[in-house]
């Protein structure tokens, strides 16, 4: 089973700089993707189903805003957008989908960059998910979350830890967050395949940060421990640019 998660910093220029034709050559089984920045009337939902793809979407009230979509090749059995919290719902960040025993979470983590007010925001948001993903753990033991946590979780996933130590996306508080996320039982499937590598699944438009690998690894696909011994692989896509994000794949036996 082939499973990616892509933040697409808007789906309709993905699709523009030739996003299906990648989906037709690769043909993943599920897609989880972020920042999807558009409404459901704004999506041509048929140039997927030609590709065989079932298309949810969760968008943000605000236009041009956020918002998360999960495609798969099998119609999920269920299926939840948002996390019944209408502070975060309104912005599109979750979606649920359930394949037989298998949940697929697709997620978008909401980024501090803008102030104060958006970091307090985001660390809300952490715990009320977190919570959310708790409860839904008691009954949905082999947990699948794709997404983009807007945090590089340790040094090794930041290409520059001492500059960024007071950014967003690298503070100590919200790398405490992921650290306790983790330790409730799940695994970063990426890091626990390479340990020791050094990648980045995002960078900067300015000052040429891809060409130089300046990056930062906030892209995550996290598994419960039921899946682990079904992890067969997962890589970053790097040389795939249709958004300054880069795919993750993983691969988990049927």
């Amino acid at each position: 089973m082939n499973i990616i998660t892509y933040n697409v910093n808007g789906l309709r220029a993905a699709i523009a700089k030739g996003l299906l034709n990648w989906f037709e050559q690769t043909s993943p089984d599920v897609v989880c993707l972020q920042e999807i920045k558009l409404q459901p009337d704004q999506l041509d939902t048929e140039q997927f189903a030609r590709l065989g793809y079932h298309v949810i979407l969760h968008s943000a009230e605000r236009k041009g805003y956020s918002g998360v979509a999960l495609l798969s090749k099998r119609k999920p059995d269920y299926v939840v957008c948002g996390i019944g919290e209408q502070e975060f719902d309104c912005e599109g960040r979750v979606i649920r989908a359930d394949f037989g025993d298998l949940t697929v979470i697709c997620v978008y983590h909401p980024s501090g960059s803008s102030g104060a007010e958006r970091i307090a925001y985001k660390m809300r948001f952490h715990k009320v998910w977190q919570r959310y993903i708790q409860q839904l753990a008691l009954e949905r033991v082999q947990l699948l979350i794709c997404g983009d946590f807007n945090i590089a979780h340790q040094p090794i996933d930041i290409h520059d830890p001492v500059r960024n130590a007071k950014v967003s996306g690298f503070l100590p508080e919200e790398r405490a967050w992921l650290t306790e996320f983790l330790s409730e039982g799940y695994t970063d499937a990426w890091r626990y395949l390479n340990p020791d590598l050094q990648a980045y699944s995002w960078w900067s438009y300015r000052a040429n940060a891809k060409a130089s690998n300046k990056g930062w690894r906030i892209d995550y696909c996290l598994l419960s421990a039921s899946l682990l011994p079904r992890l067969c692989s997962a890589r970053l896509l790097s040389e795939v640019a249709y958004s300054d994000h880069c795919p993750l794949e993983v691969l988990l036996k049927q």
